[in-house]
């Protein structure tokens, strides 16, 4: 589907790329017109749905500032880089009572610092001494996990939370150094990708809900658009933040969760 924001000549990053939320951003920023770099640890997957739009694909761990690097260095040799999209993440379900430290420190490795690493080296990239040097803007992905009291998230929760702190800072930062890169993020609802799914099986496994459409109903319920969230309507929000007609808009979380945070 074309897009009525125009993002032609510009250079687009996306971690997580090759399926779920991430796909569909890469989908729509291609679709505004950017060349679009899927960054993702599936490469099969990965490669498959750069082909598809036109774009390119590389390997990266969020987690390693070894390949962030050779990441960012090869998205500026498509052509600069101008845009990128923290949105890899992944979330682990369990009461608080139960949590094992594993599955907090991986949620912590992938969420939060794949996205400060994300930050870092696009700072770098994107800054005036930079090899792309034309500023830009970064688009952390948290969740409405940040700003509601869900049970079985807690440790999700936390980490989203973090990433928006860090989007505030980073915001400040930027400025402070003259770097000229907006930094935003945003929370998304509930949608029914892939992690989604997983998260509705989980509250049903956990008893929470008597079964997973239960657990969609209950967060239905909680919303005052009285619907899930789409891929779309994310993709969306990320494509409009990227844009010039978010030129002025700096430091913010931008709630994409039909009212549920509210």
């Amino acid at each position: 589907m074309a897009s009525s924001i125009d993002l032609a000549g510009r250079t687009a990053l996306v971690t997580g790329g090759a399926q779920g939320l991430g796909e569909g951003m890469a989908r729509a920023l291609a679709a505004a017109g950017a060349t679009v770099v899927i960054a993702d640890l599936r490469d099969d997957q990965g490669a498959a749905v750069a082909a598809e739009i036109g774009g390119h694909f590389v390997h990266l761990d969020v987690t390693n500032e070894l390949s962030w690097k050779s990441a960012v260095d090869a998205a500026v040799q498509t052509g600069g880089l101008d845009i990128v999209v923290n949105n890899a993440g992944i979330e682990i379900s369990s009461l608080i009572i139960n949590i094992e430290p594993e599955d907090i420190r991986r949620m912590l490795e992938v969420n939060v610092l794949g996205t400060v690493l994300g930050i870092k080296h696009a700072f770098r990239a994107m800054g005036p001494e930079g090899p792309a040097g034309k500023g830009g803007v970064v688009i952390n992905v948290a969740s409405v996990a940040a700003t509601i009291a869900f049970p079985a998230i807690g440790g999700y929760s936390a980490t989203k939370s973090a990433v928006d702190r860090i989007t505030r800072v980073a915001a400040m930062e930027s400025g402070k150094l003259g770097l000229g890169v907006r930094v935003n993020c945003i929370y998304p609802g509930l949608v029914p990708t892939e992690m989604g799914a997983g998260l509705a099986n989980d509250m049903a496994e956990l008893g929470l809900f008597p079964t997973p459409g239960d657990a969609v109903a209950g967060v239905v319920e909680l919303t005052p658009s009285g619907r899930l969230g789409t891929v779309e309507d994310m993709a969306d929000a990320v494509v409009f933040l990227a844009s010039d007609q978010a030129k002025f808009i700096n430091g913010v979380g931008l709630p994409v969760d039909g009212g549920m945070g509210m």
